[in-house]
Order: C-alpha cells, then sequence, then structure tokens
C-alpha cells in the first residue's frame, strides 16, 4: 500500500468515524481506533495519539459556542479539569507501559458502556439547593432555557463528583477516548447538574483532559503527524456532516442504530485483545 493510499483511507475512515461520532453522540474519536488498528493495523499506541489530537480538535471547535451561549459552566469545569488532567497523566503513563492486548480489551468494555450510557433515557432533573462546599467553590449557576430567560440549579456532592472525574481522565489517558460518557454521569448523576450543563461541559473539559496526555504521548514518540493529521481532518469533516444529518432526521432512530455498530466494534477489539492480534 502506497503512502497516497493509505492517507486516503485514514481521512475517508476518519469522516465515517467522525459522522458516527456524532449521530451516536460519542465523538469520533471512540471510532478513529478500531478503524486504525483493526482496519489499517495501525498499533494501538499510535491510534490512541491520533484519537487524543481528534479530540482536541472537536472538543476546541464546539466548545467555544457552547460557553459563548452560556450553557457550559466554566467554573464548575475548570475546578473539574483539575482531577481529569491528573488522571489523564496517570493514564498515559499506564497506558505507554502497559501491552498492547490488555488495553484493546479494556476499550472495548469502555465502548460498550459508552455506547449503553448513550442509549439510556435522559432526564432533565434541576435541584435549586446545594452543597456547603459547592457554595464555598461558588459552583451553582445558571443556564439559557429560552432567549432572556435563565434557569437557576444547585450542586450536590463535589467530592464524589471529582473523584469519578479522575477515573474519566486515566480511562481518556490510557484509551484516547474524551470519557464523557464518565464525566456526564459525574456531573448528571452524582452532582446533580441538568443535562444540558453537564453534556456541554464535559465537551468543554475534553480538549483539556486530552491534551494533558497528549504530552505523554508525544514525549513517547506516538504522535505521529502522518496519521493524526488526517483523522483530525477527517474527524472533523464527519462531525460537521454528522450535526447537519443529525438536524434533519430522528436522532433516537439513529442512536440505536449507531450504538449497535459501536457494540460491534467493541466486541471485534476484545476478540482481537484475546486473541493477542494487537
Amino acid at each position: 500500500m502506497t503512502v497516497l493510499t493509505f492517507t486516503l483511507i485514514m481521512l475517508l475512515g476518519a469522516i465515517c468515524a467522525g459522522i458516527i461520532g456524532s449521530l451516536s453522540g460519542l465523538g469520533g474519536g471512540i471510532v478513529v481506533i478500531p478503524l486504525l488498528t483493526i482496519l489499517l493495523g495501525v498499533d494501538i499506541h499510535y491510534a490512541i495519539g491520533a484519537a487524543l489530537v481528534s479530540v482536541i480538535a472537536t472538543s476546541s471547535g464546539s466548545a467555544a459556542a457552547y460557553v459563548k451561549e452560556g450553557i457550559a459552566n466554566m467554573r464548575l469545569g475548570m475546578f473539574l479539569e483539575i482531577a481529569t488532567t491528573a488522571g489523564a497523566v496517570i493514564g498515559a503513563l499506564i497506558s505507554t507501559a502497559a501491552p498492547s492486548s490488555s488495553i484493546a480489551i479494556l476499550f472495548g468494555c469502555a465502548l460498550i458502556f459508552s455506547a449503553a450510557n448513550s442509549l439510556r433515557k435522559k432526564e432533565e432533573h434541576i435541584v435549586t439547593e446545594s452543597s456547603k462546599l459547592a457554595e464555598r467553590l461558588k459552583l451553582p449557576s445558571t443556564y439559557p432555557v429560552v432567549k432572556g430567560q435563565e434557569v437557576a440549579y444547585g450542586t450536590k456532592n463535589v467530592i464524589g463528583g471529582f473523584s469519578m472525574m479522575g477515573l474519566a481522565g486515566v480511562l481518556s489517558g490510557m484509551l484516547g477516548i474524551g470519557s464523557g460518557a464518565f464525566k456526564v454521569i459525574a456531573m448528571d448523576t452524582i452532582m446533580r447538574i441538568p443535562f444540558k450543563v453537564s453534556t456541554t461541559t464535559s465537551n468543554f473539559m475534553m480538549g483539556v483532559t486530552a491534551l494533558a496526555s497528549c504530552v505523554i504521548y508525544l514525549q513517547k514518540g506516538y504522535i505521529v503527524p502522518d496519521i493524526c493529521l488526517p483523522v483530525m481532518i477527517g474527524v472533523l469533516i464527519g462531525a460537521m456532516i454528522g450535526s447537519k444529518i443529525l438536524m434533519a432526521t430522528d436522532p433516537k432512530k439513529l442512536r440505536v442504530f449507531f450504538a449497535f455498530i459501536i457494540f460491534f466494534l467493541a466486541f471485534n477489539m476484545i476478540y482481537n485483545g484475546f486473541k493477542g492480534k494487537f
């Protein structure tokens, strides 16, 4: 296979990954790793490095819009990033020293959990009272619902959410994923943040978390421009296409369909991991 053919396949595959990630709500980075490892035979550590770069690119683009609209809670995100960035560095150090087959199995399990979480029914809940620690840290805030109208919300269980964010950071650094499902659980289920705020704040945090682990992969030589550049461009294009498709179709049916594709990829990663094919 020539370099040009390899690059074109990566670019087209990354566009498809961006579309699937956008429609499933999981992000293109989570589909890039199976694409590179199973289809193109790229070492999983290099695939993780490319996926992290794509997470930074997509998060930076969408997070800017959420911050401008006032939905993402900047103060909450910056506080929880202390846990995610520390966890991401630890996860990256573990990943670069761990066998590829073990990482593939863990990645498949995380993929199954993320896909299953994307299918669960999301209910908007708003708590008005906050814990003393949340008030001391000034984490409660408001978010807009219609033009000129805002809803105030409180924050609970700061320590529990902070701890869960540390785990999300470790998984992000180890597997090259945004760990959005785990971050949303930390904010939505544990801290009782409204779902709309937790998803947008999670998106804002993903890029910073991925950047922290990227430093370790860069030092180890796993960030290769020849792989990262077409993957990053492809995922960005695919995410834009996916958002337009999402606007014109029923998102629930699409998410169910693409969640099953992700389940298939996850079981494939686990199977190949146990077979030692990585």
